[in-house]
């Protein structure tokens, strides 16, 4: 199989002393094809990789962007704008050439069920319509690799599920490689064909679930999550009661 992604001994510091470890000797590889999630806490390091992964960003950075479409967690959405208006603005920063962008714009909003409401405004669309024009967005250079980055967050039960198909459909009919950050484990145990569990910026355990599953001893996902990351301990659990005990 083609690598797509790989990182050898991959590390991002912050704070004035770089004691801050996001990202600490990240070795990893994503195959062309497959749907790969990164699995980790909250400040875990997942971002922080994903803007990273893959090729030389500082001497390749215009060759990174054509080849990669990225839904952030919070992403900028222009809501004056039609959703053929937002894609068309978006095919233009992404230097598509006029003569095929309207065809693939069209093609996108058939793709996601949008094409019949392509004229009205962003600010009139429901959560899950949002989420699928800037999926859209991330694609209209047609790039072979997607990173979504939380791609259910903030959406309800009925929006998430049409978000999750999507990326199903993404993944099995057209090709893509997709990397998804998540610390939802229904998300990556639903639509990743391998995953990774990071914590404290270290890569702790990767290969399919079943595959983590076996290594943990354990029962379920869930389960192999909590004993790689560790729980909450009954001291810090304790700790919480006895300061709301104490607040009137």
């Amino acid at each position: 199989m083609n690598i797509v992604i790989r990182t050898d001994n991959l590390s991002k510091h912050y704070g004035k002393g770089g004691e801050i470890k996001a990202v600490e000797a990240l070795d990893l590889e994503v195959y062309e094809g497959e749907t790969f999630g990164l699995l980790g806490p909250n400040g875990a390091g997942k971002t922080t990789t994903v803007r990273l992964n893959g090729y030389d960003i500082l001497k390749e950075e215009t060759q990174v962007k054509r080849i990669t479409g990225l839904l952030a967690e919070s992403p900028g959405l222009y809501e004056k704008l039609s959703a053929y208006e937002f894609l068309e603005f978006m095919g233009a920063l992404y230097d598509v050439p006029n003569n095929i962008l309207s065809e693939r714009i069209d093609d996108l909003l058939k793709l996601f069920e949008l094409y019949d409401r392509r004229d009205y405004l962003l600010e009139g669309y429901s959560r899950g319509m949002k989420q699928k024009v800037l999926i859209a967005a991330a694609m209209i250079h047609d790039p072979p690799l997607l990173f979504f980055d939380e791609p259910t967050s903030m959406l309800d039960p009925r929006a998430a599920l049409m978000v999750k198909d999507l990326i199903k459909k993404l993944a099995e009919s057209a090709g893509k490689t997709v990397f998804i950050c998540s610390h939802i484990l229904p998300i990556v145990e639903e639509l990743c064909d391998r995953i990774g569990v990071i914590d404290q910026g270290r890569l702790i355990a990767v290969g399919t679930i079943d595959d983590i599953i076996a290594q943990t001893e354990t029962r379920t996902l869930e389960e192999a999550f909590i004993n790689l990351t560790g729980g909450v301990e009954e001291k810090e659990l304790l700790a919480w009661r006895e300061q709301k005990g104490a607040n009137p």
